[in-house]
């Protein structure tokens, strides 16, 4: 009898949590999505600047998969929210604020990709499901997660 994947794991408990609870859940859920496409940018913009010293948003909206009006418009939040600028024929910059959270969501992804090599996950699998693991951890799972990795190397 062979098993997928649902049916290997089994569920903690088959209460469903107190309302509070679960909606605290999705809550949190909801926000992680809105702070990835953030933090996606953020990371994809300091990527260009370390590389090549330039980041345009026609080369944000080709490594992101978007268009170019798309692109704009996330780049013109990241302006409001502070954490980007940008200069006339010169390209968009990151602030502090921006650089920061931009080392933060890196390390994040480094860890989770190495915390999925260690399992036995294949790199370039690793890398991207890492794309999408690092915006949803907690930083409590986080931290387990670099603790086991410590324990196990």
């Amino acid at each position: 009898m062979t098993q997928n994947a649902d049916e290997m794991v089994a569920a903690p408990s088959d209460e469903m949590p107190a309302e509070p609870t679960q909606a605290l859940r999705f809550g949190q859920a909801r926000l992680a999505r809105s702070a990835a496409l953030v933090e996606d940018y953020v990371e994809l913009i300091a990527d260009l600047l370390a590389r090549g010293g330039e980041a345009r948003s026609t080369d944000v909206a080709k490594r992101l998969g978007v268009t170019h009006p798309t692109a704009i418009k996330n780049i013109a939040r990241l302006k409001r929210e502070g954490l980007a600028t940008s200069k006339p024929y010169r390209g968009i910059f990151l602030t502090e604020a921006g650089q920061a959270l931009a080392h933060r969501v890196r390390a994040r992804h480094r860890l989770m990709v190495e915390l999925l090599l260690a399992i036995g996950v294949p790199l370039e699998a690793a890398e991207a499901d890492a794309e999408g693991m690092e915006h949803y951890a907690s930083a409590a799972t986080l931290a387990a997660f670099a603790a086991f990795l410590r324990a196990h190397q």
